[in-house]
């Protein structure tokens, strides 16, 4: 006898029979109850069930059953456990189309549909394999405010608020405090949201999303942060094509890991590509969404979903960043034609930072909490921040961004 639950997705009543189909618990596979009239106490339970009730069923499965519907359940017992009190306002099955306003409005019902479902149980398992992999390179996970007295790039992009008569921040990302750390912890790690209080109506923004922020000290370069994330990169793609095949197959999307070392393209390089296709961008400026997606098509054509872009001006990158020359020791990696992390060697040198931080316009005193830790032999350190709802958008090949999070937070959205 085995027992299973879940919601009423889909009833039918065919002559004599009665087929329920429900998604039981966090599987994928619709299960079918098939309820007999000759079994009267069963049929009756069975009659009065609405579409999203909740129920609980006790039976056994059957193999070569009469439903062509994924798996057929003789029942022995039928309790409904809740039954809805409005008729659903969406279909799961997504008979009927369905905005993506709907779709993120009504989330939590949408989750019974297997193809909505199947992306969040990826997201589940790129951040355990991010875990995964980050623990076995020696790094400890760590947690840092994001409640903060200054915005870590610096910026105005910051929401504001009051903290007891004085101003705070919600925390941009982690930078400056993972930074710090490195004073102590040479390796850390945190799987994190950024709060970023840019206006944007884009499908690839969001105001709250989540990152994978990894800083490692005593590097020998920027060489060594790149081959960290690419790492990274490649042990989740590859964990998730041997272990998520299931959830891949019902997105009808195909993962590979990625060869190691991803391709390596300069600053220079790109302006130079995206000028023979008639884009042309002012030296210094970062690149537009349209010149990521030009040049994602471009290296497509040579063979590279994943490639870093190397060598950036100094001036389009924040304070933190070591400078080299009017360059900097920085990268962005790129995924299919959109970037999903973006990282760098630090300054590590007192004075060096300072002027930095005076070269961007900043007032040194708002950051002397943060410039206390670079006195103590802070050791020359890098680190990434990488892009949760970017690298899964990427992936399965989604639309919009606000695919791969539960909950978005936008311009417009601050329900449900």
């Amino acid at each position: 006898m085995e027992e299973v639950v879940g919601w009423v997705n889909a009833k039918r009543k065919l002559g004599g029979i009665i087929f329920i189909e429900l998604i039981p618990r966090s599987s994928l596979k619709p299960l079918t109850v098939v309820v007999k009239r000759d079994n009267s106490g069963l049929w009756e339970v069975a009659k009065k069930l609405k579409l999203g009730s909740a129920i609980r069923v006790k039976g056994e499965k059957v193999s070569g059953g009469i439903s062509k519907r994924g798996e057929e359940f003789k029942p022995s017992e039928i309790v409904e456990v809740a039954c809805p009190s409005e008729s659903i306002p969406v279909d799961p099955l997504l008979k009927a189309g369905v905005t993506l306003d709907t779709l993120i409005r009504y989330r939590y019902l949408m989750l019974r549909n297997p193809k909505v479902r199947a992306v969040f149980k990826i997201r589940a398992l790129l951040l355990k394999y991010a875990r995964e992999y980050l623990e076995s390179e020696g790094f400890l996970e760590v947690n840092t405010p994001k409640l903060c007295g200054a915005g870590a790039e610096g910026g105005a992009e910051v929401f504001e608020l009051d903290y007891f008569g004085r101003k705070a921040y919600l925390a941009q990302s982690p930078q400056l405090y993972k930074q710090m750390l490195m004073a102590g912890l040479p390796k850390v790690y945190e799987i994190t949201p950024y709060f970023r209080a840019e206006k944007h109506h884009t499908t690839r923004h969001l105001n709250e999303s989540w990152g994978i922020d990894a800083e490692m000290g005593f590097i020998r370069g920027v060489d060594d942060v790149m081959r960290l994330l690419e790492g990274l990169i490649s042990y989740i793609l590859g964990e998730l094509s041997k272990k998520a095949k299931e959830e891949l197959n019902a997105l009808g999307v195909e993962v590979e890991p990625p060869v190691i070392p991803f391709k390596r393209v300069t600053y220079d390089e790109v302006l130079k590509l995206l000028k023979e296709e008639g884009l042309v961008l002012r030296w210094g400026e970062d690149l537009t969404h349209e010149a990521e997606r030009k040049l994602g098509e471009i290296m497509k054509e040579k063979g590279y979903e994943l490639y870093f872009i190397i060598n950036y001006p100094w001036e389009a990158k924040p304070f933190y960043i070591m400078k080299e020359g009017r360059l900097s020791k920085s990268f962005d990696l790129d995924y299919k034609g959109l970037e999903i992390a973006s990282g760098g060697q630090r300054e590590h040198r007192f004075n060096e930072l300072i002027k930095n931080m005076r070269e961007k316009g900043l007032n040194v005193e708002d950051f002397g909490f943060y410039l206390e830790a670079f006195k103590y032999g802070m050791p020359p350190h890098g680190g990434f921040g990488l892009g949760v709802e970017r690298l899964l958008m990427s992936l399965l090949n989604l639309s919009n961004v606000r695919e791969a999070i539960l909950f978005p937070r936008d311009i417009q959205r601050l329900i449900p």
